[in-house]
């Protein structure tokens, strides 16, 4: 009985850590066109935790300084959306081509987003 006992909770144990949080963002780069210097810089990518435990996103960093993300300070619950915000400075004239890269504890812990476009003058 009491290997009978052990071998269920093992079982149990082992579908329970299983459990992972899955990021899918709706697009993986903002074209952000070509836009006047001085325009509103701001983004978002939209993504959904499709995944069966809580998302957590510890870090979001990006490529320079001129790019600034900011990322959910709150788990997003499985099936519930959220969006990593994104300012890019577009007082600097020229092509946009910069990589924001997202850790979390989903099962593809490092995901690489993208933005990109043309800023006048």
């Amino acid at each position: 009985m009491k290997k009978l006992i052990l071998i269920f909770c093992m079982a149990l144990l082992g579908l329970t850590m299983n459990a992972q949080a899955a990021i899918e963002f709706k697009t993986d780069v903002i074209d952000y066109g070509e836009i006047a210097k001085g325009s509103n810089g701001v983004r978002q990518f939209e993504f959904t935790n499709t995944g069966d435990s809580p998302l957590i996103i510890s870090r979001v960093y990006s490529s320079c300084g001129c790019t600034i993300p900011k990322k959910p300070e709150n788990p997003i619950a499985p099936g519930a959306t959220g969006a990593i915000e994104v300012k890019y400075d577009t007082k600097r004239v020229g092509p946009i081509r910069k990589t924001i890269t997202v850790y979390s504890n989903a099962t593809e812990s490092t995901k690489a987003i993208k933005i990109k476009g043309t800023i006048l003058p």
